[in-house]
């Protein structure tokens, strides 16, 4: 985070020494409304924050108490044959958001007046690009995966130090499969389902913590996942406005640093670890 911001102050300054403006002929901007009409900044927070909240709840309190996946799984629904039955916390989740949206509601029911439809199909076709772009890309990583030179790629990053920690092994290969999914979600469920038994034995050997091993997947997930055809940069952009030749080497430096913060503590603790 530190490096982040350091970067785009450095950007902002470079930019306002160039006598950068804002720019024209941008598309997607915001509609300006009086400050008047605005709800309570408090109350606009407060279904976001009800999201969290009652997530946890749910899943530490409630949930482990209370068989819900008996109610979907028993006739008439069945559900369990059709693999629609998900996790605990799928269904927390689901239950947080449906609060968060009956508050965001009531909170300002006058803006919610005419506005109602407009809103639920401006928020369903926002989130189409979203989904079918992520969700594309994990079909394309998982037919990667079927293909016979997927061993012998698998085979190569599985092998990498193999006497020592396995951190800078699952780093590299959930970097690399992230890439070709373009996927930052693509590549680590496909490393950890096609090497996740491995890579826990292989912690256990060296006495290296689960929770270490999930930290690492997932920061390294976002390395190679920010080349341009990444679901999330097309989406962002998208709702930004901006083209790639505009936004892309900015976004690219911001993730490349997080990897790179991310590349650089495992270098340090496998050094730590030898001595």
């Amino acid at each position: 985070m530190t490096c982040g911001i350091a970067y785009l102050e450095w950007r902002k300054r470079t930019a306002e020494a160039a006598g950068e403006g804002y720019g024209e002929n941008h598309t997607n901007e915001p509609i300006m409304v009086d400050d008047d009409s605005l709800p309570n900044a408090f109350l606009s927070a407060l279904p976001l924050i009800s999201v969290l909240v009652v997530t946890l709840i749910l899943q530490k309190l409630v949930f482990p108490h209370w068989d819900i996946i008996s109610w979907v799984t028993k006739k008439p629904y069945n559900m369990l044959s059709a693999g629609v039955v998900g996790t605990m916390n799928n269904w927390a989740l689901m239950i947080s958001l449906i609060v968060g949206i009956l508050l965001a509601m009531l909170i300002n029911p006058k803006r919610m007046q005419g506005n109602l439809a407009k809103a639920i199909n401006a928020g369903a076709i926002g989130s189409l690009l979203a989904v079918i772009n992520t969700a594309s890309e994990v079909g394309f990583g998982n037919v990667i995966k079927t293909l016979p030179g997927f061993q012998s790629i698998a085979h190569a990053l599985t092998n990498i130090n193999p006497h020592g920690s396995p951190l800078l092994s699952e780093a590299v290969t959930v970097n690399v499969l992230s890439g070709v999914t373009g996927s930052a979600s693509g590549g680590m469920s496909i490393a950890l389902d096609t090497f996740g038994k491995h890579y826990l034995e292989w912690a256990a050997n060296t006495g290296i913590s689960p929770q270490l091993l999930h930290r690492v997947a997932a920061m390294a997930s976002g390395g190679m996942d920010t080349l341009p055809h990444n679901g999330a940069v097309i989406t962002l952009l998208g709702i930004a406005g901006l083209t790639h030749k505009q936004a892309y080497k900015d976004i690219f430096a911001i993730t490349i640093l997080k990897t790179g913060t991310c590349f650089f503590l495992i270098g340090l603790q496998s050094i730590l670890h030898f001595v």
